[in-house]
This record gives structure tokens, sequence and C-alpha cells, in this order.
């Protein structure tokens, strides 16, 4: 991968700051861009794909040409071009919060604090928890913490060391309109089909690089690799995400429980094809999975940042 100094440097910084300070908490960039994809909204919404596909392609079109207008006046100067993209990197992790929410979750869930749990669930994932007992509101955590750590980690990661600025942000972009209209709600189920579509291309790589490394990092959390590996291979097809069904499966096998099932959404009812073979998940795995999170962006990192080194001293030894 060719990458000039200044990318592997910001990229690393930007991790760094997300490691650090989590997420931004006043005036975060993805929610002003969600404000204002909403108001494109009320201008673009018809109840047809073509519509969808054309509100998508202004919105993420106009974040791109706004970070490669910053990616070319940053260039000038090495400390810019390296803040800029350290600052793109940082608003676009999400690691740090989502392993904070989790460890909070889990504490909750030990606690059989259903009332609190409810309320942080949101945080987290869109699904409906007044309708989440105890048990539901465990699963519907560990399935969220292993499927952002996909999202919200390891695929920006990736997009940031092999396009920089621009490419991190429209990598942001477009999760975030998958978030918010990708979904089979009444009103999104055809205006959302091109973000949805465009979401699972964006992560297809980033997800099963995730598994991969979910099968690496499993002994450290007492976990299977092969229970990963097999759970990853048998069960991930049956999903009705194709990115989401690799690292959820691979998250089951590597920590020995069992997730999918019933899943309430605001909009709807889904029946999950089960994941992996062991327990329903407790409070207790919640935790084991904060931790293969963390040991999983940080794993992706630690890669990124040698490919990239690895990348700077093949291009110094052409002649």
């Amino acid at each position: 991968m060719r990458a000039s100094r200044t990318r592997i440097v910001g990229v690393l910084a930007g991790c760094l700051a997300d490691l650090a300070l989590g997420d931004p908490q006043r005036g975060h960039p993805v929610a002003v861009f969600g404000r204002a994809a909403a108001q494109l909204e009320r201008l673009t919404y018809r109840d047809t794909r073509l519509a969808g596909a054309l509100h998508v392609s202004l919105a993420v079109g106009a974040v791109g040409l706004l970070g490669a207008t910053v990616q070319r006046s940053a260039a000038r100067s090495p400390l810019w071009s390296t803040a800029a993209t350290a600052a793109a990197t940082w608003v676009a992790l999400g690691g740090t919060s989502l392993t904070r929410t989790g460890r909070e979750m889990a504490q909750l869930l030990d606690r059989g604090d259903v009332a609190a749990a409810r309320r942080l669930l949101p945080s987290l994932c869109g699904r409906d928890p007044d309708r989440l007992d105890l048990a539901g509101l465990t699963r519907a955590a560990l399935e969220s913490v292993a499927e952002n750590t996909s999202d919200a980690q390891v695929a920006a990661l990736l997009w940031a060391a092999a396009g920089g600025l621009p490419a991190v942000l429209v990598y942001r972009a477009i999760n975030t309109l998958d978030a918010m209209i990708g979904h089979r709600s009444p009103r999104y189920r055809r205006f959302g089909w091109a973000a949805a579509r465009l979401d699972d291309l964006a992560n297809y790589a980033a997800a099963r690089l995730t598994a991969v490394l979910v099968v690496l990092c499993a002994p450290l959390v007492r976990g299977s690799p092969v229970a990963a590996v097999q759970a990853w291979q048998r069960d991930a097809a049956r999903h009705p995400s194709p990115n989401a069904g690799v690292v959820e499966a691979a998250f089951a096998g590597a920590l020995g429980v069992r997730l999918g099932g019933p899943t309430h959404y605001h909009h709807e009812l889904q029946i999950r094809p089960t994941l992996g073979d062991g327990c329903p998940p407790g409070a207790a795995d919640l935790r084991r999975a904060v931790v293969l999170s963390r040991l999983v962006q940080l794993a992706a990192a630690l890669g990124v940042a040698a490919t990239l080194g690895n990348g700077q001293r093949g291009q110094c030894r052409r002649p």
C-alpha cells in the first residue's frame, strides 16, 4: 500500500485521540451530517429506490467533495495534512465510546437494572428496548458490540489507511446514512435501499478482516479460535446482513455463546438465525465481548501501522 508519511502519522494520531478521548462531546461532525441529511431528505424523499439513490449520491458526494477540498488545501503543509487526517480519523472512529458503553451496559445488567439498561440500549443499536427483558438486552448489546467493532473501528481504519481524509469521511457518511434510512421500515423499504447496499459494499472487506482478528484474539479472552471459525463458516450466510452475520457469528463462536433469534425493531420483528451453539449470553459474556472488541480494535490499528510503514519503506528503497 503506497501511503505518505503524513497519512501514516495522521491515522495513528487519530487512533490515539479516539483511545484517549472517545467521541467529541459537543458538535460531533457525524451528528452535524445527520441533521443535514435529514434536512436534505425533506427535499429528496419519494417512495422509490431512484429517489433514495439520488439522496445518497448528493449527501455522500458533498462529503467527498468537502474532504477532497480540505485534503488539497492541507497538502501544502505536512503538519496541516497530518492534523487534518488525524482529525478526520478521530471523528470517524467510535471504538472507545463503543467499549465504554458496552462496559456500562454489562454493569447495569449485572445489577439487574432493566430500566436503566433499556435507556442505555439506544446508544448501541436501533432495537426497541421496551420489548426486551434482561436476556434480550444482553443479547442485543453483545450483537451490537460485535457488529460495531467492524463498522465503528476496523472499517474506518481501513478506509483512512487506503484513502486518507476523503475516504474515511465518505465511509462515515455512508455508514451514518445506513443507520438513518437503511432499514426496512415502511417509509424506507425502497428509499433506503441504496444506502443499505452501499453500506454493505463499504463494509464487506472490514467485516471479514474483523472476523479474522476475532479468531486470532479469541484465546486472550479464554475463547476458542476453532469455534469462531466453525460458527463463521456454518452460520454467517444465514444472517440477513452479509457483514453483520460474519462478525456476530465469529464473536458467538469465540465466546461460546448463542446469538440470534427474535429481534425487535421499532418497525418490525425479525426472526434471526441462530449464531453459535453455546448458551444465551450473560453479563459476564458481554464483558468478555467488550474486551475482545478492544483487542480486535488494537490489532487492527497495529496492522494498519505495520502495513503503511512497510509501504513507506518500500517507496524509500526505489531508485
